[in-house]
């Protein structure tokens, strides 16, 4: 799941007041919380990861203390790096970041970072003070940098050298596209179109507003251009985890939009989609596929995460029902809308919270001779054993995900769950047939070949 707390994300001296004010609060629920770990584990067998396109999913067990579990933010140290797999080596390509969570490579090969995140929201319960600190803790909410920053690697040695201040005071920025001469930017409050000139290192001009959203939430607004540039697919996630302050509020959420450039009209393309983040095109069937966070508080592996393809018009059960018409009691349900129902095409485990995606084509990397779909995991923050925080590949063939997923970065986490060193979030293939991984927790941009 991407993290999210509440409905406002802007973050004021009160805001930093609450998050100061919570640390005791919130080690006394997280003991409540270990506890309740406990009693999960206890003389119960751990569920098998449930991923694939078949997948085995437990039976839900609807939890009345939810889980909060979530490795404190450290960084990384000096000549500590990701693991990389076997015939790959990693380096950092941009360093001293602020929260980087989104990459998009220009047809010149600068590559341009969005760094941003949210604040902290209203807190009504206990378990909200709770969420405030651990989010806190683990480097999830805070100051917002609201920037695009841009890298050059001008002499080729793998690190991009030249840094420019591409674009600020933005509204968390997040998914970024180019078509012609104009460069679009996914706030969380809507699309933003600027003038852009080729090899420009920064834009100075005022945006135009093209379309709104409803901010706060799950608050990421990925972007994906058609390959023909008439069209732009946005990501908006849901307010909530499943509807519990109604559906009013979610309206035009858990959504993929559709923007016709042309005209400036906009539309649902697919809905029911909790929290869609990022988007690819798959090249043999030109089918828009997605990454997908699904809903908390019914085990660790119920219900999985996934990446599937998305129909127009398509429906995919959030907030009623889950991979396929697999009911959620907890939510007032609407049969009619539970028959129509799609089930996704591959799972990826529960709570991994995959965050990037971007399509790999065969040989890419040494030692992937296949094509497929490079998925960023941010990590678990709900589950008694964490899962995620590590860069796989799942290969397709014939349009579609064919066999087991591999690991291209792991590394990220602490054996013992204690602290993270990174997360990654977005992906990108970079200069040189690289792959680009954003890190918001090392604010690093990662570099593998």
């Amino acid at each position: 799941m991407t993290q999210f707390v509440g409905a406002v994300t802007h973050t004021t001296q009160s805001g930093e007041s609450i998050i100061g004010t919570t640390n005791l609060f919130s080690r006394i629920v997280a003991i409540i919380g270990a506890g309740a770990i406990l009693m999960r584990r206890w003389g119960a067998d751990t569920d098998e990861p449930a991923i694939g396109a078949t997948p085995a999913i437990p039976v839900a067990k609807p939890q009345g203390i939810p889980t909060l579990k979530m490795p404190t933010a450290k960084g990384w140290a000096d000549g500590h790096v990701p693991t990389a797999a076997t015939g790959l080596q990693v380096n950092a390509f941009a360093t001293d970041l602020i929260h980087p969570r989104w990459i998009h490579v220009l047809p010149n090969n600068d590559v341009l970072v969005a760094e941003a995140l949210p604040g902290a929201g209203p807190v009504k319960t206990a378990f909200d003070y709770a969420i405030v600190s651990t989010m806190k803790r683990a480097a999830a909410i805070g100051v917002s940098a609201n920037r695009i920053t841009l890298f050059r690697d001008q002499d080729g040695d793998g690190v991009g050298e030249i840094r420019t201040n591409f674009l600020d005071k933005q509204n968390q920025p997040f998914g970024m596209a180019l078509i012609d001469d104009t460069f679009y930017v996914g706030n969380t409050d809507g699309i933003v179109a600027f003038d852009y000139q080729s090899g420009a290192t920064q834009i100075n001009g005022q945006g135009r507003k093209l379309a709104d959203f409803k901010p706060g939430g799950h608050w990421t607004r990925s972007l994906l251009a058609s390959p023909d540039g008439k069209k732009i697919y946005a990501g908006v996630g849901s307010m909530s985890n499943i509807a519990e302050q109604g559906m009013s509020i979610e309206e035009g959420r858990a959504a993929i939009y559709e923007l016709d450039v042309e005209s400036g009209n906009s539309r649902v393309f697919a809905s029911g989609l909790r929290n869609p983040v990022g988007l690819a095109w798959e090249p043999t069937t030109q089918k828009l596929w997605t990454v997908v966070n699904e809903r908390d508080g019914l085990g660790d592996e119920v219900p999985p995460d996934y990446l599937t393809s998305v129909s127009e018009g398509g429906f995919y059960g959030w907030p009623f029902c889950y991979w396929g018409q697999t009911v959620d009691d907890r939510v007032p349900q609407d049969a009619a809308k539970v028959a129509t129902a799609l089930q996704p095409d591959y799972a990826l485990g529960g709570h991994t919270a995959s965050l990037g995606l971007c399509w790999m084509p065969a040989g890419t990397l040494p030692g992937f001779d296949t094509d497929g779909m490079v998925i960023g995991q941010h990590g678990s923050w709900n589950r008694s054993k964490l899962s995620g925080y590590r860069v796989i590949f799942v290969p397709f063939r014939h349009g579609k995900p064919d066999g087991p997923h591999r690991d291209i970065l792991t590394g990220f986490l602490a054996p013992d769950e204690k602290v993270s060193y990174g997360r990654p979030v977005g992906v990108a293939i970079g200069p040189g047939n690289c792959l680009l991984v954003a890190d918001d927790v090392g604010n690093v941009v990662w570099r593998v070949c």
